[in-house]
Protein backbone atom coordinates (compact mmCIF):
# COMPACT_ATOMS: atom_id res chain seq x y z
CA UNK A 1 0.00 0.00 0.00
CA UNK A 2 1.33 3.44 -0.92
CA UNK A 3 0.95 6.21 1.68
CA UNK A 4 2.36 9.70 1.16
CA UNK A 5 4.80 8.43 -1.46
CA UNK A 6 6.08 5.49 0.60
CA UNK A 7 5.23 1.84 -0.04
CA UNK A 8 4.14 -0.21 3.00
CA UNK A 9 3.93 -4.00 3.18
CA UNK A 10 0.66 -5.60 4.30
CA UNK A 11 0.76 -6.06 8.06
CA UNK A 12 3.62 -3.60 8.58
CA UNK A 13 3.24 -1.71 11.84
CA UNK A 14 3.07 1.99 11.16
CA UNK A 15 4.04 4.78 13.50
CA UNK A 16 1.44 6.30 15.81
CA UNK A 17 2.03 9.54 13.92
CA UNK A 18 0.47 8.01 10.78
CA UNK A 19 -2.42 6.58 12.78
CA UNK A 20 -3.09 9.97 14.46
CA UNK A 21 -3.30 11.57 11.03
CA UNK A 22 -5.93 8.97 10.12
CA UNK A 23 -4.07 7.92 6.97
CA UNK A 24 -4.30 4.18 7.64
CA UNK A 25 -7.52 4.29 9.66
CA UNK A 26 -9.42 5.96 6.81
CA UNK A 27 -8.22 3.48 4.22
CA UNK A 28 -8.79 0.13 5.98
CA UNK A 29 -11.90 -2.04 6.17
CA UNK A 30 -11.72 -5.13 8.41
CA UNK A 31 -13.86 -8.19 7.73
CA UNK A 32 -14.28 -11.13 10.08
CA UNK A 33 -13.64 -14.45 8.35
CA UNK A 34 -16.19 -16.97 9.71
CA UNK A 35 -19.75 -15.86 9.06
CA UNK A 36 -18.80 -12.90 6.85
CA UNK A 37 -16.52 -14.37 4.18
CA UNK A 38 -16.70 -18.12 4.95
CA UNK A 39 -20.40 -19.03 5.21
CA UNK A 40 -19.76 -21.06 8.39
CA UNK A 41 -22.88 -23.15 7.78
CA UNK A 42 -21.21 -26.22 9.34
CA UNK A 43 -20.06 -24.33 12.43
CA UNK A 44 -16.58 -24.64 13.90
CA UNK A 45 -14.88 -27.93 12.97
CA UNK A 46 -11.29 -27.10 13.91
CA UNK A 47 -8.82 -24.25 13.56
CA UNK A 48 -7.64 -25.49 10.16
CA UNK A 49 -10.90 -27.07 8.93
CA UNK A 50 -12.84 -24.69 6.65
CA UNK A 51 -15.49 -26.82 4.90
CA UNK A 52 -18.07 -24.33 3.66
CA UNK A 53 -18.36 -22.09 0.59
CA UNK A 54 -18.13 -18.29 0.68
CA UNK A 55 -21.11 -16.16 1.66
CA UNK A 56 -22.96 -15.46 -1.62
CA UNK A 57 -21.72 -12.24 -3.22
CA UNK A 58 -18.82 -11.66 -0.82
CA UNK A 59 -16.10 -12.09 -3.46
CA UNK A 60 -17.65 -9.39 -5.63
CA UNK A 61 -18.23 -7.12 -2.64
CA UNK A 62 -14.58 -7.42 -1.57
CA UNK A 63 -13.44 -6.66 -5.12
CA UNK A 64 -15.46 -3.42 -5.06
CA UNK A 65 -14.29 -2.47 -1.56
CA UNK A 66 -10.63 -3.02 -2.54
CA UNK A 67 -10.95 -0.35 -5.24
CA UNK A 68 -11.10 2.27 -2.47
CA UNK A 69 -9.86 0.60 0.72
CA UNK A 70 -7.30 -1.79 2.10
CA UNK A 71 -9.16 -5.01 3.06
CA UNK A 72 -7.95 -6.94 6.09
CA UNK A 73 -9.42 -10.26 7.23
CA UNK A 74 -9.40 -10.99 10.95
CA UNK A 75 -9.95 -14.34 12.64
CA UNK A 76 -9.17 -15.96 15.95
CA UNK A 77 -8.13 -18.98 13.85
CA UNK A 78 -4.96 -17.00 13.12
CA UNK A 79 -3.73 -17.33 16.70
CA UNK A 80 -2.42 -20.68 15.46
CA UNK A 81 -0.14 -20.78 12.41
CA UNK A 82 -2.10 -23.65 10.87
CA UNK A 83 -5.31 -21.61 11.15
CA UNK A 84 -3.69 -18.66 9.37
CA UNK A 85 -2.39 -20.99 6.66
CA UNK A 86 -5.83 -22.61 6.27
CA UNK A 87 -7.54 -19.24 5.78
CA UNK A 88 -4.99 -18.12 3.21
CA UNK A 89 -5.33 -21.42 1.31
CA UNK A 90 -9.14 -21.21 1.42
CA UNK A 91 -9.09 -17.62 0.12
CA UNK A 92 -6.74 -18.69 -2.69
CA UNK A 93 -9.04 -21.60 -3.67
CA UNK A 94 -12.02 -19.25 -3.74
CA UNK A 95 -9.99 -16.65 -5.68
CA UNK A 96 -10.78 -14.01 -3.07
CA UNK A 97 -8.04 -11.40 -2.89
CA UNK A 98 -7.47 -9.43 0.31
CA UNK A 99 -4.60 -7.27 1.53
CA UNK A 100 -3.84 -9.06 4.79
CA UNK A 101 -5.04 -11.80 7.16
CA UNK A 102 -4.43 -11.23 10.89
CA UNK A 103 -5.42 -12.49 14.34
CA UNK A 104 -6.27 -9.09 15.82
CA UNK A 105 -8.39 -6.13 14.79
CA UNK A 106 -6.13 -3.41 13.35
CA UNK A 107 -7.21 0.26 13.27
CA UNK A 108 -9.90 0.69 10.60
CA UNK A 109 -12.69 2.94 9.40
CA UNK A 110 -15.20 0.10 9.88
CA UNK A 111 -15.38 -3.51 11.12
CA UNK A 112 -17.69 -6.02 9.46
CA UNK A 113 -18.53 -8.89 11.79
CA UNK A 114 -21.40 -11.35 12.05
CA UNK A 115 -21.14 -11.33 15.84
CA UNK A 116 -21.33 -7.61 16.54
CA UNK A 117 -23.91 -5.27 18.01
CA UNK A 118 -23.82 -1.69 16.76
CA UNK A 119 -23.58 0.61 19.77
CA UNK A 120 -26.22 3.32 19.44
CA UNK A 121 -25.32 5.28 22.58
CA UNK A 122 -27.92 3.55 24.77
CA UNK A 123 -25.77 1.61 27.25
CA UNK A 124 -28.84 0.55 29.23
CA UNK A 125 -30.15 -1.44 26.25
CA UNK A 126 -26.99 -3.53 25.92
CA UNK A 127 -27.87 -6.37 28.32
CA UNK A 128 -31.13 -7.04 26.46
CA UNK A 129 -29.45 -6.75 23.04
CA UNK A 130 -26.82 -9.25 24.14
CA UNK A 131 -29.45 -11.67 25.43
CA UNK A 132 -31.46 -11.48 22.17
CA UNK A 133 -28.46 -11.48 19.82
CA UNK A 134 -28.22 -14.03 16.98
CA UNK A 135 -25.81 -13.91 14.04
CA UNK A 136 -27.48 -13.52 10.63
CA UNK A 137 -27.11 -17.21 9.73
CA UNK A 138 -29.02 -18.36 12.84
CA UNK A 139 -32.03 -16.07 12.33
CA UNK A 140 -35.22 -17.60 11.00
CA UNK A 141 -35.25 -17.92 7.22
CA UNK A 142 -31.45 -18.19 6.91
CA UNK A 143 -31.02 -21.89 7.79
Amino acid sequence: MRVKGREYMAGEILSKKWLRRGVILDRTVVLDFDGVIHSYSSGFKGVDVIPDPPVPGIKEAIEKIRKQYRVVVVSTRCFEERGLAAIKEWLDRQEIIVDDVVSHKPPAIVYIDDRAITFDGDAGALPDKIKRFKPWYKKSGNK
